[in-house]
């Protein structure tokens, strides 16, 4: 009895330990298996596109369209990747894309095209409708981009390169098995979506985990051991085009020194129009968007172009739109024939006064119509230059106002157009609740350097004012101030400077001469901050001290015969000095 105790409590220890052995036995393997998972044998289709479009490694959302053999690609893919200077006018129908020389437009289904406005034609229609999605195909306009585009048959893949791209190409080792697929994640139990082939060529693209991410000839990408492939070399896209130099920019002499003639209604008498040594450029007010139609005023002169010409000036005549009719601005600007009737206009206007430039002046617009300016120089430089104009364009400085700075595209406009000029004046404006300068030399230099950080200082010409402002503030009967002003020219200033028989005193803050005058009899104080020699000659000093292309008078008519002697003095030779801070 008791020998069958002891054998059954043996037969339960060696049970005990069978069951523990099992499930030690099972702990390992589950440990090694999740350590050492089996790599995945699932198999996914790589896209589920037709044709879809791969461009920086990835696949774009919408895929192309192939017709008659033709790649057509989305027309969002277009703009975004193609050209993103391309637009599309909803008015024509059409896609216009522009070049330094040339503005095609396209419309949709059509087989004719337009080329600076000359009729053309291809076999097949550029821009196409289908399904309510509009499609564009690059093939006959690849001269005019530096990419290149290969599509697979097999797959339907359209591979988007660009030229400058380096390819590091790889080819296969003998592997084991399961290290041979390309799979959606650096993971071997990631589905897979292809296999290589043993001393099969494919390209890299990156690396991650231990895995190289490469692309198969046919298009199907995924990630594979690094031990699997080895780099071969590398290579370009395509053969690297010579750099073309931009044969439009014109030279002038430096630095360039610009005066403004204000045109309202007539032209001045050129008979009694000063001597102004140092000017070599002029620009009157002639030409103003007149309509919602794009008609444009005309108030040229060839008795003053006569002038110009005897005087040795370049003539750069200025075309401003309706700076108070926002509307007017949105309508004429939005439209591309709206745009090309102005664009002929200004061209007609050129031609018949034999003008050397045209001054772009568009103050005031709408945020959102922004892209519409740009658009407008974008399409007009090409003709423009075509017909040896030089071209420059306005601006001012950087401020958070929509209307008045924020919807200027500078960087884009500064790789348009000849010059940009920047209006640097204005910090207290007319209507300033605020007496103040018109343009503070410390408030234009800080302005400036925020400006140069995105326009290149050799297409940057300085806006100088010739007028100041006398402010007048007046203790009303409730004991308010009222501040009013009144601009003056060089010469009123100093009448009214002499008649209350002041002396002007400099002031640092401003780094101007500042006079100010209280009237008791009219309980009310006068201040003026003096556009003078001095002041004149601190912003030519700014001019050489950024290496400007040259400065802008406004206006010809505010300015003494000193001012025309100082600025012309000031820029021939000047001893730069910095400021106590190094700046």
């Amino acid at each position: 009895m008791m020998h069958d105790v002891k054998t059954k409590e043996k037969n339960k220890s060696l049970k005990t330990i069978g069951i523990v052995g099992i499930l030690f036995a099972c702990t390992v393997i589950i440990t090694i298996i999740s350590l050492f998972p089996f790599p995945s044998n699932e198999k996914l289709q790589y896209t589920d596109l037709t044709n879809p479009i791969i461009y920086k490694g990835k696949i774009y959302e919408k895929e192309a369209l192939i017709q008659e053999d033709v790649i057509y690609f989305p027309i969002s893919f277009f703009m975004e990747h193609i050209d993103r200077t391309s637009v599309y006018d909803e008015q024509s129908k059409s896609v216009i894309i522009t070049t330094k020389d040339k503005v095609f437009q396209f419309p949709i289904n059509s087989l004719n095209y337009f080329l600076n406005e000359e009729p053309f034609s291809f076999q097949v229609p550029t821009i196409i409708s289908e399904d309510n999605e509009i499609y564009v195909t690059v093939e006959p306009l690849l001269d005019l981009y530096d990419k290149e585009i290969n599509r697979n048959t097999s797959t339907g893949i359209i591979m988007v390169r660009d030229t400058s791209d380096i390819l590091v190409l790889g080819k296969t080792l003998p592997s084991k098995e399961h290290l041979k697929y390309l799979r959606n994640e650096p993971s071997l139990q990631s589905p897979y979506t292809s296999e290589l082939q043993q001393g099969e060529e494919v390209i890299i693209e990156s690396e991650k985990d231990g895995y190289y991410f490469v692309r198969q000839s046919n298009g199907i990408a995924g990630y594979v051991k690094k031990e699997v492939i080895e780099i071969t070399y590398q290579q370009y896209v395509a053969e690297q085009k010579e750099e073309k130099i931009d044969t439009n920019r014109v030279q002038l002499p430096w630095p360039i020194q610009l005066t403004w003639e204000a045109v309202y209604s007539y032209n001045p008498d050129t008979s009694k129009l000063p001597n102004m040594p140092g000017v070599n450029i002029v620009s009157p007010t002639w030409f103003h968007i007149q309509n919602e139609e794009g008609d444009i005023s005309n108030l040229g002169s060839l008795e003053y172009v006569n002038w110009a010409k005897e005087e040795g000036y370049q003539i750069w005549a200025l075309f401003a739109n309706d700076f108070q009719d926002l509307d007017m601005t949105h309508e004429v600007f939005s439209s591309f024939e709206k745009r090309q009737k102005m664009i002929r206009q200004l061209l007609q206007y050129s031609d018949m006064y034999d003008l050397d430039g045209i001054n772009l002046d568009i103050e005031n617009v709408r945020l959102e119509d922004g892209p519409f300016i740009t658009q407008f120089v974008r399409e007009a430089v090409p003709y423009f230059h075509r017909a040896g104009l030089v071209v420059s364009m306005d601006i001012t400085f950087i401020s958070t106002s929509p209307t008045w700075s924020l919807f200027y595209e500078r960087e884009e406009l500064a790789e348009l157009v000849d010059y940009l000029i920047v209006m640097a004046y204005d910090e207290h404006w007319g209507t300033s609740p605020v007496a103040g300068s018109v343009a503070s030399l410390p408030w234009v230099e800080s302005n400036l350097k925020t400006l140069l950080k995105v326009v290149p200082h050799d297409r940057l010409i300085l806006g100088i004012p010739l007028y100041t402002r006398l402010w007048k503030e007046e203790v009303t009967e409730n004991g308010n101030i009222q501040v009013t002003s009144r601009a003056l020219s060089m010469d009123a200033a100093n009448e009214w400077i002499e008649e209350n028989e002041l002396t002007p005193n400099y002031e640092e803050k401003t780094k101007q001469n500042y006079v100010e005058f209280v009237n008791e009899e009219e309980n009310a104080t006068y201040k003026m901050w003096l556009e003078d020699e001095t002041s004149l000659a601190k912003r030519v000093q700014l001019v050489h001290q950024y290496q400007l292309a040259g400065m802008a008078t406004w206006s010809r008519v505010f300015a003494n015969d000193s001012a025309w002697e100082v600025m012309s003095k000031n820029s021939q030779h000047i001893e730069v000095v910095s400021d106590s801070n190094g700046d």
